[in-house]
This record gives C-alpha cells, structure tokens and sequence, in this order.
C-alpha cells in the first residue's frame, strides 16, 4: 500500500458530492423511463404479468416480459413521489456508481487528487446516464459494484466471487445491462481466475449464466435478451441504439473526456483480463455511445493509479473547508431533490386534449409521449419497449419518428396523434393535408384529422410496412 493512499480522500468525496449534487439539480426524464413504471402499474392492479404490453393497441402477444422487478420499482416510485421519486433513484444511481468507483480507487491505493480528477472526467464522460433518468438507472449502481467485487477478488481470491451469482439474478430482473456486466465478470473468469481456480472460474461462470435465466420468463430471458440485442432500433443504430458521433455534444463530451481515462488506463498496465474488458467495453461504447457509461467507469481507477504514480500530488483542502463545501453541496441535492424535474413530454392539459380528440380510439405519440400516455392510463398505438413488437411494426414507427414517408401508414388510422414539437414528425405533419394542429404546449404539439378515420381493432402498420 502506497502512502499516500492513507491520506484522506476529501477532494475525492468532494468531487463526487459535486457531481451528485449537479445531476439532482439539472436532471431531466428522458424516454425509456415511464414504460416502466406504467407496466409496473399494470402488474400490480392484475395482481399477474399481463401478457404484451396491455397500452398498446399494435400486437404484442407473446412478448417475454423480464424485468418485472424494475418496473415495480419504478411504479412503485412513481405512486409516492411522482416524477421526484424518479429524480431520487437517479440521485442514488449516481451517487452508488461514484461512490462504489471512489471505493475501487481506494482500494487500489490512488492517491486523493488523482481519484477526484479521474471521477470528474468519468463524470463528464458518462453525462449522458447521470443526467437523464432512464431505466439504465439501476446499472448505473450494480455495474460499478461488480467491477469493485472483480477487482478485490483479483487483488485476493475469495469465496467472496461466489457473490456473482446472486448479483447477477437479481441485475437480471431490474434492466439488460447485466449482460455487459456478465461479459466483464466473464473477462475475469477465463483471464484470471481460471489459471489459479479452474473449478471455481468455471463453475461461477455457468451459475452466473444460469443465474441470468432467474426471473419469472425463465428460458424465455434468453428470447427477451435476443429481441432487445436484434431490435430494429438496435439493428439501424438509432436512438439509444446510435453509434458515437461528433454532431452530440453528449459524444463530444465522451470523447473528450473518456478518451484520456482510458490512455491513462492502457498505461498502467492492466492485468490481461482489465485489458480484455476495456477493448470489450470501447467497441460496446463505439457501437452504441449509451454504453460509454461503462467503460468510463471501469477505466477510472486504473486511470488514476497511473497519475498517482506520475509526479508528487500535494493538494489537501482543511477540514473546515472540506466540511463547509460538503455541507453546501449536500444543500444543493436537497434542493435538486425538491424541484419539479424537467419532461420532454407534452403538459397534463394537452395530454388530456389529445385523449378527448381521439375520442376512444389509440393516440399516435413519439416515444416519451406514448410513455406519458400509458402511465395516465391512455391507450397508444406503439411505444416502448420497442421490442416487445414484431419487426414490421417497430420499423415503421421509427420510420414516422424519423419523419420518413413510409411511416405515413401509421396515419392511416390516427385521429389523433401528439408529438415533440420541431421534431421530425411535427415537420411531415404539418405538411400533411389531413391534419391540423389544434393545440401546443412548450414541449408538444396536438395534431387532429380534419374527417376522422373509421377506426379499426389493431393498427395495420405490419402489413403496410412489408409493403413498402
């Protein structure tokens, strides 16, 4: 153990109570964050899993439903709190990701100062997770534990390892991102563990696979996982789908900063299986720039053991001042905690336009929409999860989300149909004779047919969709 490793880490805790303290007070919800609290509701009023998703009018039997448990969660958070309980999971997301993060840099004897800068740039690098409430929320906690348990375990086998398996059921049940989890712990198991404790190493590895399949769809997980992984949003690289970009200023941001943490992470020689979990990680966060979360986090510590062995760090705030800026910070989430957060959805008033103009029949809504939608109880054509849908079906409504022309097959049937203003589908629709916008708030926009459509029982967008 270095000596500078016993020195308090105060900048370190600063830095995260700074973070924290800044994603309670800007944090906003984000789409793929209500679908689950509002099929959370469903489960809990049917006392039973529905089968599909019950708030969607386009056919969806025989989807397997998987994370049960966060959507409870989330319906649960919902009933108590509104939008703020969703604001306070995120506040402990992010506090248990750095805070657990903080605990791995500790652990591996990093020096104060270096701990503090390299949580900042993982901070700044994973922007987009800590100040957008998604159901990644509960990864954003559970994959930093995993990565402190692997790390302790390389530094001195246990049983502890053991602790995978239960980690991973209970992961499996709250949101997909145990799968990346599970693939580092594999990275640590076959590089690692397997030449000391080959029985061991490989009976973890398969409990952890079986664990995975612990959740009320069983074998079905592994058809669940499949549809999320081969998605047509997944397959096109859309949405949360899409691949790192210059135009985001959320991927300039990664780039800017992610790069530098994991320069400084290949430079302090990380044991083979940290080596394979990174170049694992930086083609996951490639492919898709939601998962740049992860590898930020995971190159932080090795990141700052390098600066911690680079030059002579003397920056040591008092504890007076240490304790004053604490105290401040903690205000500040208090007060973040407090406020009503930012929605990209349209307001309770247009919502409630948009049900009485459809008058029974299912809303068209852009994704964040159609979840508000569905946690007021309202029916909707399509909305998250995408997945749950068959292929033809996912693919025109991102085609209508796009603003594509082949997306106009959902408009067959719509009367009434509430979108994002300025956003694509906005622009084609108010260039499209059939429609008028009737009302708008600060975030949506109500647009209405001039001679409603008779209204069939399902939408007819697979058929249209194979057609084009």
């Amino acid at each position: 153990m270095r000596p500078w490793s016993q020195s308090s880490p105060r900048l370190t805790w600063l830095a995260a109570a700074f973070i924290v303290a800044f994603s309670a007070l800007v944090a906003g919800i984000g789409a793929d964050a209500r679908w689950l609290a509002a099929l959370g509701g469903e489960i809990a009023q049917l006392g039973r899993i529905p089968g599909g998703i019950p708030y969607a009018a386009a056919p969806s039997i025989g989807w397997e439903n998987v994370p049960v448990l966060g959507e409870l969660v989330f319906h649960a958070l919902e009933g108590l709190a509104g939008d703020r309980g969703l604001l306070l999971a995120q506040a402990l997301a992010v506090a248990c990701a750095l805070g657990l993060t903080a605990t791995d840099m500790r652990r591996a004897g990093v020096a104060d100062s270096p701990s503090a800068l390299c949580l900042l740039l993982a901070a700044v690098a994973s922007a987009p997770a800590l100040l957008v409430v998604r159901a990644q929320l509960f990864s954003l906690a559970l994959f930093p534990l995993l990565v402190l348990l692997l790390r302790e375990e390389a530094r001195s086998p246990s049983r502890r390892i053991w602790l995978l398996v239960p980690l991973v059921a209970l992961w499996s049940n709250l949101h997909g991102g145990v799968i990346l989890g599970l693939a580092v712990a594999g990275c640590y198991l076959i590089f690692a563990r397997l030449r000391q404790q080959p029985a061991v190493a490989l009976g973890v590895l398969a409990a952890s696979g079986a664990a995975l399949l612990v959740t009320p769809a069983l074998l079905g997980t592994l058809t669940y996982y499949r549809g999320v992984l081969g998605s047509e949003a997944a397959a096109r690289g859309e949405g949360m789908w899409s691949p790192l970009s210059v135009s985001r200023p959320f991927d300039v941001a990664f780039l800017v900063a992610g790069a530098p943490l994991v320069l400084l992470a290949l430079r302090s020689k990380p044991h083979v299986w940290e080596f394979v979990a990174l170049a694992g990680l930086g083609a996951a966060a490639l492919q898709s720039g939601r998962n740049g979360v992860w590898l930020a986090l995971f190159a932080a510590t090795p990141a700052a053991r390098t600066l911690t062995g680079s030059r002579s760090w003397r920056i040591a705030p008092s504890q007076r001042m240490t304790v004053a800026v604490g105290g401040l910070l903690a205000a500040l989430v208090v007060l973040g905690l407090a406020r009503t957060p930012t929605s990209q959805a349209a307001g309770r008033a247009l919502r409630d336009r948009a049900a009485a103009a459809a008058r029974g029949t299912p809303i068209l809504a852009d994704d964040v929409n159609a979840e508000q939608l569905a946690l007021d109880g309202r029916t909707v054509w399509i909305a998250n999860p995408l997945d749950a849908f068959d292929h033809a079906e996912q693919r025109i409504y991102l085609d209508w989300l796009d603003g594509r022309p082949d997306g106009d097959a959902l408009l067959v049937q719509a009367r009434a149909v509430l979108v994002t203003a300025g956003s694509p589908p906005a622009r084609r629709l108010a260039q499209d004779r059939r429609f008028r916008e009737v009302a708008h708030d600060r975030g949506g926009a109500l647009f209405v047919r001039y001679r409603p459509a008779r209204w069939r029982s399902r939408p007819s967008t697979a058929s249209s969709s194979t057609g084009s």
